[in-house]
């Protein structure tokens, strides 16, 4: 969900009011009025009732038999990428099975009459010239349409983000760009400037192994003590060592890691908050290196393409409940939630592109086989997406509307203009998507509170956020739906990304259960979960060559 840039309003003395930045207690009591006005729209969300099947447990043994050669269990873009490229280069029968009734993960998308609209991530920053075979895929997909004499990618002008491209509203204005300047100190610009200049050493730096100090995929990065060890300090803490103070500043890191990762600075691991400034150094012959691709539909039109490769493999509505060992076989037992049929599939291998906590409860009978990993070490962010139709966004002082449209006071995030990528100028009705990732110290009862929460009250709490920029925005909304993540995306915690946990959580098991997911990486972003379904499927090919 890496998407947004929630944003923060007013004056510093608002700045300082969210220094503790936003939990879940606070906007239940604070941001939300006492009596909600009827809406139209929807509360939706991941399949809850499949969920708490498997949560349940189902012990039924499938009568109904079926031999393959490898199946991929889960459809997000780990499973997807993992199915295209053993389409691509094996002869392997291949079944996918995903329990939503579309595959796409936390990169799914909605429509009404007017757009598509995306429900969760919702572009891809240009990929870095290091990936090959990600280069490939956009390359296939039309979206890189060739390369120049210094064998730079030209990117479709269609998929770059359309001017004017993000916005902030401060002290009343909105302001060009997301990092606080209207109004802000002069001090206060000087040490942003410095955050961003030692920023751009460690962009350059290479540990002793030779490798870039932060990389994409993470896989690539140096295994340099010298930067590794910033994974054992929170972001907080290690600003606070550099006597980083400026609140706008410290407003502006908060939300990079709420944007990307879902969590505040004092959750997020020194590293992965670096990372997220210094692991880009994306070149192209027609644009800039920081731009954007995006689609009215985000990141599913990605999703669209990768499913597409090789869709005939892709089962939905299939609930796996069980995978076990049997006989130098892999047995993988499903629910088909249409028919409520159970059903067997015996492979001689399996890729699990499903969240950690996911494959616990379908390993539970393979302890003997795996190595005991602690659940406790994986942390999940909840999210709440809404997506308001509009009559009109109301206009404000300053830059107009933009793709990216953040609020510098606010709860929340922000929110995407879904139509900004339509060529046409004017659109019947507008769309916009406005995200709000929920935090606090107890993650379970954030994410139980979240469950809890009706329709009409999301509904109230995305208003009063949205009035702090536009007062009049609630005789413009005709439709308000909103959809709440549970376990929305990995949070990269604290000792998280280098720690022994998320590398035991990566080992197969008797080459024969591998493992492509976003949480063996630590950050969930397109270019990491596309990394960890190709990963998955060389190692299941490296080791049918083997044998």
């Amino acid at each position: 969900m890496a998407e947004q840039k929630g944003r923060r309003q007013f004056l510093l003395k608002s700045a300082l009011a969210v220094a503790g930045f936003p939990i879940l207690g606070r906007y239940l009591t604070a941001c939300s009025p006492s009596r909600p006005k009827p809406i139209a729209g929807k509360l939706q969300g991941p399949s809850f009732k499949a969920g708490h099947l498997l949560r349940k447990g189902i012990s039924v043994i499938p009568e109904e038999i079926e031999a393959v050669d490898v199946v991929i269990v889960g459809g997000g873009v780990s499973g997807l990428s993992a199915n295209r490229w053993l389409h691509q280069n094996s002869s392997a029968k291949v079944v996918l099975l995903e329990l939503e009734d579309q595959p796409g993960g936390n990169a799914v998308a909605g429509r009404n009459k007017y757009t598509a609209y995306p429900w969760g991530a919702h572009y891809l920053t240009l990929p870095n010239n290091d990936l090959p075979e990600l280069l490939q895929f956009l390359e296939e997909e039309a979206v890189i349409t060739g390369y120049n004499e210094q064998k730079l990618p030209v990117y479709n002008e269609y998929y770059l983000c359309f001017d004017p491209e993000e916005r902030l509203f401060i002290n009343g204005y909105w302001q060009q760009g997301l990092v606080p300047n209207w109004g802000v100190p002069e001090a206060e610009l000087k040490e942003t400037a410095r955050f961003f200049k030692l920023i751009e050493e460690y962009r350059q730096a290479k540990g002793a192994d030779g490798k870039f100090a932060f990389a994409i995929p993470l896989a690539a990065s140096s295994a340099d003590e010298t930067y590794r060890q910033l994974d054992k300090l929170s972001m907080k803490e290690w600003l606070h060592q550099e006597k980083f103070s400026s609140p706008h500043l410290l407003w502006y890191l908060n939300y990079c890691c709420l944007d990307d990762y879902g969590s505040r600075l004092e959750d997020t691991s020194a590293w992965a908050g670096i990372h997220y400034f210094a692991s880009r150094r994306a070149k192209a012959a027609n644009t800039d290196s920081d731009r954007v691709l995006t689609w009215p539909e985000g990141n599913f039109w990605l999703v669209n393409r990768l499913r597409q490769a090789a869709e005939n493999n892709i089962r939905t509505n299939a609930l796996t409940y069980r995978v076990h060992l049997a006989q130098d076989k892999v047995l993988v037992d499903y629910l088909d939630v249409t028919t409520n049929k159970h059903r067997r599939l015996v492979a001689k291998q399996c890729i699990l592109a499903t969240s950690h906590f996911v494959n616990e409860r379908l390993l539970q009978g393979m302890q003997e086989q795996r190595n005991p990993v602690k659940q406790s070490h994986f942390s999940y962010s909840t999210w709440l997406v809404a997506n308001l139709t509009l009559k009109e966004v109301p206009s404000g002082r300053g830059t107009p509307l933009c793709w990216d449209n953040v609020i510098y006071g606010s709860c929340s995030l922000g929110y995407v203009y879904a139509n900004q990528q339509q060529v046409q100028l004017y659109p019947a009705k507008k769309t916009i998507t406005f995200y709000y990732p929920l935090t606090g110290e107890h993650e379970a009862q954030v994410r139980a509170e979240a469950y809890r929460k009706e329709k009409e009250a999301w509904q109230e709490m995305v208003l009063t956020e949205l009035e702090k920029a536009h007062p009049a925005i609630r005789k413009e909304v005709e439709t308000l739906d909103v959809w709440v993540w549970g376990h929305g995306m990995i949070r990269p915690t604290v000792g998280f990304i280098w720690g022994e946990e998320k590398r035991k959580a990566e080992a197969p098991v008797q080459d024969k259960v591998f493992f492509a997911h976003t949480d063996l990486s630590g950050i969930s972003v397109f270019e990491e979960a596309f990394y960890q379904g190709l990963k998955a499927a060389k190692q299941i090919i490296n080791t049918s060559h083997e044998a």
